[in-house]
């Protein structure tokens, strides 16, 4: 059984449950009863419907941008890494060296320039940045130190290896979309009975009611797009940047 089917299937035996409870107790009202002695329930819930709402509103803008954030901080120890293979691969003869500074700025400016719009586009990595990750991987690990200075800082350069691939997996695994079309179906579910409570209240067309209205409806559509907006880490408007790497590699361009 899929998930929307058992979502489905909860959501109607609730709504049975409650409305049959409903029409068992009216049938139990007496013909002497006085409705106008019970207070009037549509206030408080819709009131506390508005807060349920905000509630699952707030959970969701931080889940999102707990996402973005989680996501630029992986860019971000990437980068790091890549720059101290960069900087520590200074000890190891000028050939060596040289081949590992290339493979490594080979690796960023495919990440900045192509890969990078890869991600927006399909929310997954390349093959081809796999492979180049993989050049300088076997540049650091296939080297045999010559010496006690090379072998104490042949470690420390393949755990910063090890670092940028596992960042890297944490960027692929941030690049798509994190928030379950579950979790959509309530969002926009919640939004339209929240704002299609307004009108059980009795509301006028005076302007003070009318611009409240507007602004209340304005304010959940913001907060949805905003939601929306995050969910896809690298793909959207404010997402996050390749700046760590720019910083880190001034000649990596875009």
């Amino acid at each position: 059984m899929s998930e929307w089917i058992a979502l489905s299937i909860a959501m109607a035996s609730v709504c049975a449950v409650v409305l049959t409870i409903a029409v068992l107790n009216n049938r139990r009202i007496g013909e002497d009863d006085d409705p106008s002695e019970t207070p009037d329930v549509i206030e408080y819930m819709t009131m506390m419907i508005g807060v349920v709402y905000a509630i699952v509103l707030g959970l969701a803008i931080a889940g999102v941008w707990e996402g973005r954030s989680s996501a630029q901080e992986s860019v971000r120890l990437e980068a790091q890494a890549l720059h101290e293979v960069h900087a520590r691969s200074s000890v190891y003869p000028a050939e060596v060296r040289d081949r590992v500074r290339a493979d490594v700025d080979t690796y960023v400016s495919y990440v900045v320039n192509d890969e990078w719009r890869y991600m927006e586009k399909h929310g997954s990595l390349t093959d081809e940045g796999t492979r180049l990750l993989d050049t300088v991987r076997a540049d650091v690990t296939e080297y045999v130190p010559r010496n006690d200075h090379e072998g104490q800082a042949y470690q420390p350069l393949v755990d910063q290896v090890a670092a940028a691939d596992d960042a890297r997996s944490a960027r692929g695994q941030n690049a798509g979309a994190t928030m379950p079309g579950v979790v959509w179906f309530g969002l926009i579910i919640g939004a339209l009975v929240t704002v299609g409570l307004i009108f059980t209240l009795q509301i006028r067309r005076t302007f003070r009611e009318l611009l409240l209205a507007g602004l209340f409806s304005v304010l959940i559509a913001f907060l949805l797009f905003l939601i929306w907006d995050f969910d896809a880490p690298f793909g959207r408007g404010i997402s996050a940047t390749a700046a760590p790497f720019f910083d880190l590699f001034p000649h990596a361009t875009r």
